[in-house]
């Protein structure tokens, strides 16, 4: 593994504004599914239930697939082993695959359809992101 290219400058950069705009959809995300599992399950009164019901209830479920890949990139860009420039696209590969809205199924590519769909701001959110991503 010694031939391992470096990220190029572009990757990382990449990276680094990839974070806060997945953080930024995910808060879009989970503020919209809160509304709408309120509307079927009454108030949520705090956050703390809030934060509960995020980790633990199958509703938020899809979510955390979202939350998984803000961390692993996070997660690279602090490490103190060097990324290579073939981590950094598998990075941004999967990104892109996880945000690939499906409108059959079920998991996250569905849910994240229906968010679309809802939505306007997770569409502008999409847009911004996939032209980050290519």
């Amino acid at each position: 593994m010694g031939n391992e290219v470096p990220p190029s400058a572009s990757s990382i950069t990449r990276l680094q504004a990839l974070s806060p705009l997945l953080l930024s959809l995910h808060k879009l995300l989970l503020d919209a599914e809160r509304d709408e599992y309120q509307k079927v399950f009454g108030k949520v009164s705090s956050s703390g239930q809030m934060l509960k019901l995020v980790i633990e209830d199958p509703w938020f479920s899809w979510l955390r697939k979202l939350s998984e890949i803000i961390a692993l990139i996070d997660e690279t860009l602090e490490s103190k082993t060097p990324i290579t420039e073939t981590s950094a696209q598998e990075l941004l590969r999967a990104t892109k695959q996880l945000l690939t809205p499906t409108e059959e199924g079920e998991g996250f590519g569905k849910e994240y359809f229906d968010a679309l769909q809802r939505d306007p701001d997770v569409i502008f959110k999409h847009r911004e992101i996939s032209k980050l991503i290519g």
